[in-house]
């Protein structure tokens, strides 16, 4: 990349999480290897999982590593019995309940069972998101059938449960809801439980849940043997609620749950915008003309104090294709450590924060594994492949110089590209199982190396295993 910073940024976290992950290694909690006395022992080093365990693999499937997602799908595989008996035990539900908080240790009981953490429903569907992740950057049938579903359906099971139980619809309307639940680093337990129905986070993971569960079972062909769960599933979706909005200052903006004012809120992590990621439901591939409107304009008056956003912030912002990237090098520098490595630092005071805080209290108590994930933010400046349609460059200005080559996008394509000048020079795409893919054309007319030329808005090519498609502008010299 012609941005040096943003490249080392790639490099160096890449190398980082090598430090701390490979494909037997233990999955990494808080501060990961890196824990002596007083360093890296905050909140027990433990994992979390509402966001600070998942957010180390957020880059990897892009970024091709996805063997290095193996020691959270052992860590999910490990927590299956303690969450089923939770479930079991607690609730008088079906399924398994994941914790809020876990152990590198063989675990019998769950930690934080009561309110507000262990009320965290959203955790569930969080905890076993990115196993969806890797079976559609992968297409690995095999581990979807032996290790992924399982834990995945186990889930979806609770999940159904929680929703259609006596007692979850305090409002008496014809939607199913979540509830009582907790939203992140904010509210707790509210009087009256106001604020602990359907938030954001919950409703969009939930649904991202439901969704990878239904078409999970097509790919297994076993939709007539799950036909329960999925009547259910398709049951709550036909009546899911919408997520939360308000009036501020600014116009209509997503808020994390009901009864929150957006002009006063400030957020330890962007709550109000998990649709957008990792909720995966409104983008700029996805949704209404409206919702995306909402989303940016949420983004852009976004207020967070500096606690849980250098990665998560702007990776919702590059989902959207508004992310400035002078603003996102700011921050990172202001994080970052003699080492390389970058810590969360206050941005913000009002919240929990004050102005006499220490900005920099969080920098002294370790290596922040989680921020290793930066790479995600510098792999959506230049390939978008989460969705439908590949985009190339959707986030970078492509009058500067920039090249990639094996980046992953779902479907278990590999593609390389380059641009510079102000256009992509040419991009190649391998199909490692062969199947549809669809890119989103970088010119008017695209030309491929026997000199067949495309025309259209979006290409889509049928690909055979091992096949490649290299593919140039047609006006090119």
């Amino acid at each position: 990349m012609e941005d040096e910073f943003l490249e080392r940024i790639w490099y160096w976290n890449t190398y980082f999480l090598r430090c701390v992950l490979n494909k037997n290694s233990c999955c990494p909690g808080l501060f990961g290897n890196w824990m002596y006395q007083d360093i890296g022992t905050a909140w027990h080093g433990d994992y979390h999982f509402n966001y600070n365990t998942q957010q180390i693999f957020w880059g990897l499937m892009a970024a091709n590593r996805a063997e290095l997602h193996f020691p959270y799908l052992r860590l999910t595989e490990n927590l299956l019995p303690v969450s089923k008996a939770w479930a079991k035990d607690f609730y008088q539900l079906r399924g398994a309940c994941f914790p809020h908080s876990a152990y590198p240790v063989p675990m019998t009981v769950m930690p934080y069972p009561s309110p507000d953490w262990g009320w965290e429903i959203f955790e569930t569907p969080w905890a076993v998101q990115s196993l969806w992740w890797h079976y559609t950057y992968t297409k690995d049938k095999e581990l979807l059938r032996e290790r992924i579903y399982p834990v995945m359906r186990e889930a979806a099971q609770f999940l159904v449960d929680y929703m259609m139980r006596e007692g979850a619809n305090p409002p008496g309307d014809d939607k199913y809801h979540l509830f009582p639940t907790v939203v992140p680093e904010l509210y707790g337990l509210s009087e009256g439980l106001k604020r602990n129905l359907d938030g954001t986070v919950d409703l969009a993971l939930t649904k991202f849940l439901f969704k990878a569960i239904l078409q999970a079972v097509d790919e297994l062909n076993i939709r007539q043997q799950e036909e329960e769960l999925i009547q259910a599933i398709e049951k709550i979706l036909s009546a899911f609620p919408a997520y939360p909005t308000a009036e501020s200052r600014r116009g209509e903006v997503y808020i994390s749950v009901q009864n929150e004012d957006p002009d006063q809120v400030i957020y330890n992590c962007p709550s109000n915008l998990m649709q957008v990621f990792p909720g995966e439901d409104i983008d700029e591939q996805n949704g209404t003309k409206r919702e995306k409107e909402i989303a940016k304009r949420s983004w852009r008056y976004h207020y967070n104090e500096g606690g849980n956003d250098l990665v998560f912030y702007y990776l919702i912002g590059a989902r959207l294709g508004i992310l400035d990237l002078e603003k996102f090098k700011r921050h990172v520098q202001y994080c970052m450590l003699p080492n390389g490595t970058a810590a969360d630092l206050v941005t913000l005071t009002g919240g929990r924060y004050p102005d006499t805080m220490d900005f920099t209290f969080m920098a002294r108590m370790g290596i922040w594994v989680e921020n290793f994930a930066l790479q995600a933010v510098v792999n959506e400046c230049l390939l978008r492949g989460h969705g439908e349609v590949v985009e190339l460059f959707p986030n970078w200005d492509k009058s500067k110089r920039a090249s990639f080559c094996s980046l992953r996008v779902k479907g278990a394509f590999l593609v390389d590209a380059d641009c510079s000048h102000g256009t992509v020079e040419k991009v190649k795409i391998k199909s490692e199982l062969g199947g549809k893919v669809k890119i989103k054309n970088p010119w008017k007319q695209a030309v491929d190396e026997n000199d067949v030329q495309y025309r259209g808005e979006i290409l889509s090519f049928s690909m055979n295993p091992g096949q490649e498609i290299v593919l140039y502008h047609a006006e090119r010299e």
